[in-house]
């Protein structure tokens, strides 16, 4: 099924990285590992994993009177959908520009560059192979 809702909140962004991290969880073990700068009620955190579950990023298995979550979609899944929406919406649908703007635009070290350069040698050979 398509998803309706392709991106997440901030917040629902926050309670997915820490689901990401955990594996699997209750609404109690994810409010446990945020921030103390982010102090919400259980039923805000519930409420947070229905909609979750509603836009099919989690799905739950019921224990008793608990809910155990657990991501549909990997970080890494959610990683390459939004950077090709920002490449598609922001970059005019090159990756190139994206690109540029990040190593043109950042302060990045040296050992950054070289790690980007790493990565890119390495995708070459591989495409080569």
């Amino acid at each position: 099924m398509v998803q309706k809702y392709k991106f997440l909140t901030e917040v629902e962004l926050e309670f997915m990285t820490q689901l990401w991290e955990l594996g699997q969880g209750t609404v109690r073990d994810l409010l446990d590992t945020l921030s103390p700068d982010r102090p919400l009620a259980y039923t805000s955190g519930a409420t947070i994993m229905r909609i979750l579950e509603q836009k099919e990023f989690v799905t739950s298995t019921k224990v008793g009177k608990t809910f155990i979550y657990h991501p549909v979609l990997t970080k890494d899944a959610y990683q390459t959908r939004s950077i090709k929406n920002l490449s598609e919406k922001l970059f005019d649908n090159t990756p190139a520009s994206l690109v540029a703007r990040l190593v043109n635009d950042s302060d990045l070290s040296p050992e950054a560059l070289d790690a980007i350069r790493t990565l890119i040698d390495k995708r070459l050979k591989d495409d080569n192979s």
